[in-house]
């Protein structure tokens, strides 16, 4: 941790900014436009669904161009809409399970963060990457590179696990909430779930990577130090 404050780009310079700009408008805004303009059309959740994640392809395929490689982000982005759709299109079509529907699909997120521990590197790590850097060859390979100091990397899981777990919980949350509440109670509780959960997650991770980066800061200091005294 102790290189991050070092990075070799400017994460909000105008390129960042705009390859922001493409991620947030393909990956958040113009599915959900996309989606309640068709349904408002009198078209069904599973065909609005399926085409408001054009846009998510979109994205990957400016980012390829762009950057020559593809965008971890945008690729999680449409592995969990063809879970949404896969579960949408699934069964019957009842208002609770639409409600439960999501929770399964935050659920699997957490699952996948829980099953990426096990992987060389977990998934916080691209994540990571991805709003750590500005996208750029020297970035990357800057963030690539933090992956040889030891705190790095128990920083990387640590945040990882703590998702994971997050979204787990909140998933089986959801599902008892959903069964134990009305349906207008429960979409209410859901936006607040959408929304909160996230937030909380996104506070602490951004606390603790402080308090780690601090940290190690303090510990070069301290290995410099003693580096310099046994060199006298």
């Amino acid at each position: 941790m102790t290189d991050v404050s070092s990075a070799p780009s400017r994460r909000f310079g105008p390129s960042a900014m705009l390859s922001w700009a493409v991620t947030i408008a393909c990956n958040v805004v113009l599915p959900f436009v996309t989606y309640n303009q068709l349904t408002g059309a009198g078209w069904s959740d599973f065909s609005a669904l399926v085409a408001s994640g054009v846009w998510p392809v979109v994205d990957v395929v400016i980012y390829l161009i762009w950057h020559r490689r593809v965008d971890e982000f945008a690729v999680l982005t449409l592995i969990f809409l063809v879970l949404t759709i896969a579960v949408t299109g699934v069964g019957p079509h009842s208002a609770r399970l639409l409600l439960v529907k999501d929770s399964l699909i935050t659920g699997l997120f957490g699952v996948v963060c829980l099953i990426s521990l096990a992987t060389p590197r977990p998934l916080m790590f691209y994540l990571g990457r991805k709003f750590g850097t500005d996208g750029s060859a020297n970035a990357v390979a800057h963030w690539n590179g933090l992956w040889r100091h030891e705190s790095f990397r128990r920083t990387m899981t640590l945040i990882t696990t703590v998702w994971g777990l997050g979204y787990v919980v909140e998933a089986i949350a959801r599902v008892g909430l959903s069964y134990a509440l009305s349906t207008g109670a429960m979409v209410a509780v859901n936006s607040v779930l959408a929304y909160g959960v996230p937030a909380l997650l996104i506070a602490w991770t951004i606390t603790h990577s402080k308090r780690a980066r601090a940290k190690g800061h303090a510990e070069a200091t301290v290995s410099a130090a003693e580096a310099a005294a046994t060199a006298v």
